[in-house]
């Protein structure tokens, strides 16, 4: 797997990945609305702040972190079906855990209620810190540069 920096003219690729990963947990909620998931994402894309992840060239995931005063923000992370149950969520967790380390900054983010993602932000040392009618807020305290992950 390759991390690798996300072009202007990538963000439609992005959104339409975003749609197809979102679509379970959205419906299951009531809630998809191609449209609007894409426009989500893209109404706030900056290219410089997202990464994404190949295999062999094909576009498996990205995600998007954000830097804050006070804190890195994990705002997107997803992963192609395809390409799911590979540890490929675990290596962006290594990765963004380097990338608070080097900063000695904590990373917050949040997941849609309901979503696999939560138990594995669980599972990764993130700690609930609020929630709202559609999401949970977490937050990981400053890592370690020597820190394990999670197995």
């Amino acid at each position: 797997m390759d991390f690798e920096e996300v072009r202007v003219e990538e963000g439609n690729l992005l959104a339409d990945l975003r749609a197809i990963a979102m679509k379970p947990s959205l419906e299951a909620l009531g809630r998809f609305n191609e449209h609007t998931v894409r426009s989500r994402f893209l109404d706030a894309f900056v290219p410089a702040d997202s990464i994404k992840l190949t295999i062999n060239g094909k576009l498996a995931g990205f995600f998007v972190l954000r830097n804050r005063t006070d804190h890195l923000y994990l705002d997107h992370l997803y992963i192609h079906p395809e390409f799911q149950n590979r540890k490929l969520g675990q290596a962006v967790i290594q990765y963004v855990r380097k990338e608070a380390a080097q900063r000695q900054l904590p990373i917050r983010l949040g997941a849609l209620r309901g979503s696999p993602a939560n138990p594995f932000y669980l599972k990764n040392n993130f700690i609930k810190i609020g929630e709202s009618d559609f999401d949970i807020y977490y937050e990981h305290p400053i890592p370690t540069l020597f820190q394990k992950p999670d197995e």
